[in-house]
C-alpha cells in the first residue's frame, strides 16, 4: 500500500478569522495530538491532504512532516463541508509505534460461499472485530474469503489470520458467517 506523506507547517493564529485566511491560501487548519495529549496547531496543503484522505481508511498510518520533523500519524477526525465539498479542519493523532493500539474493523467479505452456489443462504453474524497491534502492524482492512464455506459450515473469528503481531480481541468462538440450508 502507498505510504502517504503530508507536509505541514506550524501555526500560531487560531480562531475563525485565521481559519478563513488559511483556507483562502489553499491550506487546511489542523491539530496534531500526541500520545500524551499535547496539541500542536498546524496547517496542511489541501490538495495533498485530500489525495491521502480520500484513499485511506481510519487505520492507515500516514507520515506527517511538520517542518522537517517526521512522525507517524492517523487522521483521527475531519470537519467536512458537504455543500462546498471541502475539508474545513483535520485532527491528527501522532503515534510512537511503541504502544499497541486497539481498533475496531468492519468485516468485508470476499467470494461467494460454496453453500450458496448449492442453494443455501449466507448468514452474517458478527459485523466487526476488535484488534490490538502496534500502529505499524495494523491491517488496512479485515477481508475474509468465504468461498470455502459450505451448507452447515461456520466461519469463526478464530479462523481469521491477520499476520504476526496482530491480536484479535473479539471472542474466537463468535461466528462471522454461516450458510443455512434452503427451506
Amino acid at each position: 500500500m502507498e505510504q502517504f506523506v503530508i507536509e505541514a507547517k506550524k501555526r500560531s493564529e487560531t480562531g475563525k478569522k485565521a481559519a478563513r485566511l488559511i483556507r483562502a491560501e489553499g491550506r487546511i487548519p489542523a491539530v496534531v495530538y500526541d500520545e500524551a495529549g499535547k496539541a500542536t496547531a498546524i496547517t496542511v496543503e489541501s490538495v495533498q491532504f485530500n489525495k491521502a484522505w480520500r484513499s485511506i481508511t481510519s487505520t492507515t498510518l500516514i507520515t506527517l512532516d511538520v517542518e522537517g520533523k517526521k512522525c507517524d500519524a492517523f487522521i483521527r477526525d475531519t470537519e467536512y463541508n458537504i455543500i462546498k465539498d471541502e475539508v474545513l479542519h483535520a485532527d491528527f493523532f501522532a503515534v510512537s509505534n511503541k504502544k499497541p493500539v486497539v481498533r475496531t474493523y468492519k468485516i468485508q467479505y470476499q467470494g461467494t460461499p460454496a453453500g450458496v452456489l448449492k442453494g443455501g443462504f449466507m448468514v452474517k453474524h458478527v459485523p466487526e472485530v476488535k484488534v490490538k497491534a502496534l500502529p505499524k502492524d495494523l491491517p488496512a482492512r479485515v477481508v475474509i474469503d468465504v468461498s470455502n464455506v459450505n451448507i452447515g459450515d461456520v466461519f469463526r473469528v478464530k479462523d481469521i489470520d491477520l499476520g504476526k503481531g496482530v491480536t484479535i480481541l473479539t471472542n474466537g468462538e463468535d461466528s462471522l458467517v454461516s450458510v443455512a440450508p434452503a427451506r
